[in-house]
């Protein structure tokens, strides 16, 4: 396994993370205490979950499953998102994150979370508020470091400039969707990420599974697969004939290399500096051993224009998904 610093924190993680979203949903319990096994036996250090993912039940089984090897692995988990519809239900205020950071912390079985994360940017709760309730988790020992997740970059500047200016925790890390099909974040967040040494997570790194090429031609929808499980998936939207281009592309380059597709388009966003560790998902064991493949890719320089190339249609316009809570006076 090669391990990479996260942003320029001294923390180490592995370059390829495990995302826990279907962890209690379309991977049940003992299949995904298992696949957890299974990356940390292959030297995958870093777990991903958030406090909504499968109503909770990640985090469950992540905290059981890590109960002899806490020590192993680097946890992050999010909160922000919808969590109920009461009115505090949701965001980044002093009441919500000290109310989610407990209910993370006792589901999984831990005292400490090593990475928390902000899910999404708040528009009605001040940074001051959000940055100021953090630095006090991490002061207790509650959080190690803290990251965002779906921040623009001016969100993101504004909030590295305020932890400056007060002494305050700053967050390391920026999750957001990334990939061969959604290269959005290459306009403004990456630049702003190089200059302030944030790293970047990337979550869909396989675009939903669309780069995988498991949907073939648009018709096919694979048993257990994400639009399967959930026929207003995200990936439903995303079978369109731009789409289906580019995964046509993908599967040559990857056979012309004699790698999956899979591979070759983690390879990829390997190869771009500004990210640290990337998220992908698994629902069978074996998953696991076919993503690490892309670990022993060497890409040359054509290759890597090549597929630069290829994704530059989806430079540009909307993002391939955005997770993102709207101002209360908007709805």
């Amino acid at each position: 396994m090669k391990y990479r610093k996260l942003g320029n924190s001294g923390l180490r993680v592995s370059a390829l993370g495990l995302g826990g979203n279907s962890f209690g949903s379309r991977a049940d319990k003992n299949t995904s205490i298992r696949i957890i096994h299974q990356a940390l036996d292959q030297g995958i250090n870093f777990i991903d979950t958030a406090n909504i993912y499968s109503g909770t039940k990640s985090e469950q089984i992540i905290g059981e499953a890590l109960a002899d090897r806490r020590h192993e692995v680097i946890i992050a988990t999010k909160a922000g998102l919808p969590r109920g519809k009461g009115p505090n239900d949701k965001g980044s205020s002093r009441l919500h994150i000290q109310q989610e950071i407990e209910g993370s912390l006792k589901r999984l079985r831990t005292d400490y979370i090593d990475l928390y994360q902000i899910h999404s940017f708040d528009p009605d709760t001040p940074l001051e508020e959000t940055l100021r309730t953090l630095d006090d988790l991490v002061r207790d020992g509650k959080i190690r470091y803290i990251g965002a997740s779906n921040y623009a970059a001016w969100e993101l500047m504004k909030a590295l400039g305020i932890s400056e200016r007060q002494g305050l925790s700053r967050f390391i890390s920026v999750q957001q969707s990334y990939s061969l099909a959604d290269r959005t974040t290459e306009q403004e967040l990456v630049p702003c990420c190089l200059d302030q040494g944030v790293g970047i997570i990337p979550y869909f790194p396989l675009a939903a599974g669309l780069l995988t090429g498991k949907y073939g031609d648009g018709t096919q929808i694979p048993a257990g697969s994400r639009l399967d499980k959930d026929p207003n998936s995200i990936i439903g939207k995303r079978l369109d004939d731009k789409h289906l281009h580019l995964v046509k592309q993908v599967a040559l380059f990857a056979k012309k290399h004699d790698t999956s597709p899979a591979a070759l388009s983690l390879a990829w966003l390997l190869n771009r500096s500004v990210v640290s560790t990337i998220i992908v998902g698994a629902t069978r064991e074996e998953q696991v051993m076919e993503n690490i493949k892309c670990l022993s890719l060497d890409l040359d320089q054509s290759t890597i224009e090549a597929l630069d190339q290829a994704s530059m249609p989806f430079r540009y316009g909307e993002p391939f998904a955005s997770f993102r809570l709207q101002k209360e006076e908007e709805k």
